[in-house]
Order: structure tokens, then C-alpha cells, then sequence
């Protein structure tokens, strides 16, 4: 990835053409939804402990690489940061991919993870999938295309919500141990008493519940680029906002804010003020 200072303003409008990386995007989320399904909750699923204490399945390794092999055919020049096989070639058009996100999840056969694909192009994501086969949901975006998500009906577009009061705002905070872990969970507190409503969605779903105007606020620490890459168009394209923790436009800072927009300086001076 570029680094967080090099990397343009993601509000910065984008004049290329998506439209065939965002049709690929979701060629590659089929793919990946093949693989992972056919071994979600499977009684003899191969689970290992990485060098980092996470955990890792045969998934994940098989589902990361029918997506690397997709683009190697189709997109040789471009390169790819992938959790489980590390960074190669070019990171002028770079795809980042989480093949499971939420292993722990799928590991115990609960269905709330996701593969999370993304492209960025000179550092900035452009394109995002989130893909829950689990629970057959998608979303996708691309810049200047607009944030989707499939329906009975067909696809709708997203739009987050136009709450303009913290105690009016609902807000998912992933858990209190990872706040905890950065010394945080005073501010998490703060954030609960100033809010209406706070839950523990977990992983990638509430960044699509904001996506959907159903919640006002994300926040997550200890977090890579592939973890955040594909939420971040999805999130812009919906019209709400999304920085690290403390206001910048980075997925490479180890945190992550993302809101409706009309909150997201609110949630700042609460978060980042003297305690």
C-alpha cells in the first residue's frame, strides 16, 4: 500500500472507468463463495493457530487462492495483498482481499463472515465486495458507480441514514476486548452513555448495516488493510464517511471510523477529547 501521507483524499473525485474491475470484483466474490461454502461447518475442517494466534482454515487458504488464480489469468499486471499469502507485484492497482473474514466465526459454524475483495488504485479503494454466503447477502461499489446490494426484488441501492443527533445515533463497537486492548475501553463507555443504542455486531456486517442506514457508527482496532479495503467504497458510495480513528484517511493505521457522514466529526471530538 501507498503510504498514508502519499495517498490522494478518497473524496477526491475518480474519473476511470470501474465498471470491468467491479464486474471482475464479483466474478471473484462467486468464486470465493464456491470454495468457502462447500466446507462451512464441516465436521473434519482443517483448523490451524498462525504464528499471531489467529486462526486459519483449509477455507481460507483454498478460498484465497481460487481468487488469486482468477487473477493471475485476468489481471497478470495488477497486484494483490491477501491475508493469508502476503503482498506480490503492483501497488498502483493493488486487490486486497480477506478470503474469510470472521474465521473464528466459521470455524464454529456461525454463518456472520464474509470474503471482503477491494481494489485500490494509488492507494485509495475503489472498488469493494462484501460477500456473506452464509446468509446469502452481497454488497458492492464502485467509485462513482454507487453502493448496492442484492434484494428478492433485484439490486437496491444504499444510502446511510440522515440521524444528525449522537443520542439518537445506534452504533456497533466490535468488542470490548479489542477496545480494551488499546486502552480504550474508558472511551467506549463515553460512547455508550452519549448514544441511543450500542451493540457488538461484529466483523463486516455493521459496516453494511451503516451501508444500509440502519446504524450510525463503526468502529474497530487492530485491524489491517484487508480487513477495511472493500468496506471503503461501499461506505463513501453510500454517502457516509470513513477515516481511522483519528480522522484521517488511512486503512493502513491499525483503526478504523466509519458513519453516516453528518455524525463522523461529532464522533471524533468524542472519541479523540481530553479524558
Amino acid at each position: 500500500m501507498t503510504s498514508p501521507d502519499a495517498t490522494p483524499s478518497w473524496s477526491a473525485p475518480y474519473t476511470g472507468d470501474l465498471a470491468d474491475d467491479l464486474a471482475l470484483a464479483l466474478r471473484l466474490a462467486d468464486a470465493a463463495d464456491a470454495v468457502s461454502m462447500a466446507r462451512f461447518d464441516a465436521s473434519d475442517l482443517d483448523v490451524q493457530v498462525k504464528a499471531d494466534a489467529s486462526h486459519v482454515t483449509e477455507a481460507d487458504l483454498a478460498t484465497e487462492r481460487a481468487i488469486r488464480g482468477i487473477l493471475a489469468a485476468e489481471r497478470a499486471g495488477d497486484g494483490i495483498l491477501g491475508e493469508e499469502f502476503g503482498t506480490s507485484g503492483s501497488t498502483t492497482r493493488q486487490w486486497i482481499i480477506d478470503p474469510i473474514d470472521g474465521t473464528a466465526n466459521y470455524l464454529k459454524g456461525i454463518p456472520m463472515w464474509a470474503t471482503l475483495i477491494a481494489l485500490a488504485i494509488d492507494g485509495v479503494p475503489r472498488v469493494g465486495v462484501v460477500s456473506q454466503p452464509a446468509i446469502g447477502r452481497r454488497w458492492w461499489a464502485a467509485s462513482g458507480l454507487g453502493a448496492w446490494t442484492d434484494t428478492p426484488a433485484g439490486p437496491r441501492r444504499l444510502a446511510v441514514s440522515n440521524v444528525a443527533s449522537l443520542a439518537e445515533a445506534s452504533v456497533s463497537f466490535q468488542s470490548i476486548a479489542q477496545w480494551d486492548g488499546v486502552g480504550r475501553s474508558d472511551d467506549l463507555v463515553r460512547l455508550s452513555r452519549a448514544v441511543w443504542r450500542d451493540r457488538g455486531y461484529g466483523d463486516a456486517w455493521p459496516y453494511m448495516l451503516l451501508a444500509e442506514g440502519r446504524l450510525e457508527f463503526v468502529a474497530e482496532f487492530d485491524v489491517k488493510e484487508y480487513d477495511l479495503a472493500a468496506h471503503v467504497p461501499i461506505i463513501l458510495e453510500a454517502g457516509g464517511r470513513f477515516t481511522d480513528i483519528a480522522g484521517a484517511d488511512s486503512i493502513a493505521s491499525r483503526s478504523s471510523l466509519a458513519t453516516n457522514g453528518t455524525l463522523h466529526d461529532d464522533f471524533l471530538t468524542l472519541l479523540n477529547s481530553p479524558r
